[in-house]
């Protein structure tokens, strides 16, 4: 007999209209639908007309659940694994799932859409050439302040994921740990009360004290080195090196650095026709 496929399937992380049309396609098709929160998960089938049987999939009940679904997937059904929302496994429950199937021969196939970390990344205007995404931070404020410390020197933008209730005291260590950089809180990402709130830590941090937050939330800190405080003489050497490259055009050294910084394109494509005219007379 034939394994079956286990599907990861995103769904919306606020707006229905984010389903894709693959992945309504799938939930109609799968034998099974694996997912965090039947109760909620409900709510979304049945806007598209999608009634397929139903299980649980969480954390305190993953591996009880995970045997079930294993030995569905080794009988030759096919199930799709959904979170409340958006992708499956990213800070979600579901990897040791996907672990599990493909070590037993089970074929994995991904249906990509909505994602909370890569939609604040998209809008936030910061350079997202190089990120780390670090999920969720510890809830007790020692061992937060402890995983911020270990931070503190990542050159890459830092990505969060944060309870509301939390949000206040998050961004206060952070801003004392970390240092009063570059950030951007996302909340209710899709939804009617979609807010973008860019600037210094410092200014954020005072604009949520006091207020109670709703909805899920996405924080990200830039580098110790702030977006688009590089100077002209960092960015000559930056275009040099790149500019010294073999294969390498004027037009992507600009990209490159202009993403690397944060620093306009029109600014670094002068310096860059300044720079190649000197490397040409060398």
């Amino acid at each position: 007999m034939p394994l079956g496929t286990l599907y990861i399937v995103a769904t919306p992380i606020g707006n229905l209209e984010d389903m894709t049309y693959r992945a309504v396609r799938v939930l109609k098709e799968v034998d099974l639908i694996a997912a965090e929160d039947t109760r909620h998960s409900r709510k979304l089938l049945s806007h598209y007309g999608i009634s397929r049987p139903l299980t649980s999939y969480f954390d305190h009940n993953k591996e009880i659940k995970g045997g079930y679904i294993l030995d569905r997937l080794r009988e030759g059904l096919s199930v799709a694994l959904i979170s409340d929302a958006g992708t499956p496994c990213i800070s979600d429950p579901g990897y040791q799932l996907v672990r599990d199937a493909a070590g037993a021969g089970i074929r994995i196939e991904p249906i990509p859409g909505p994602s909370a970390a890569i939609a604040a990344l998209s809008a936030s205007g910061l350079p997202t050439s190089s990120f780390a995404f670090e999920g969720f931070l510890p809830s007790r404020q020692g061992k937060r302040r402890e995983k911020l410390a270990a931070l503190k020197e990542e050159q890459r933008l830092l990505v969060f994921y944060e309870s509301p209730n939390r949000l206040q005291s998050a961004l206060t260590d952070m801003l004392a740990i970390l240092g009063d950089r570059d950030a951007l809180v996302a909340r209710e990402m899709t939804k009617v009360y979609e807010e973008f709130v860019r600037g210094p830590l410092s200014l954020i941090a005072a604009k949520f004290t006091g207020d109670k937050v709703r909805g899920e939330v996405v924080v990200l800190i830039a580098p110790p080195d702030a977006p688009g405080k590089a100077g002209i003489p960092e960015v000559s050497d930056m275009l040099r090196s790149c500019l010294e490259e073999e294969g390498i055009s004027l037009k992507d050294a600009v990209k490159r650095v202009a993403g690397e910084t944060g620093i306009p394109r029109g600014e670094v494509y002068n310096e860059a026709l300044r720079l190649k005219s000197g490397l040409k007379g060398e």
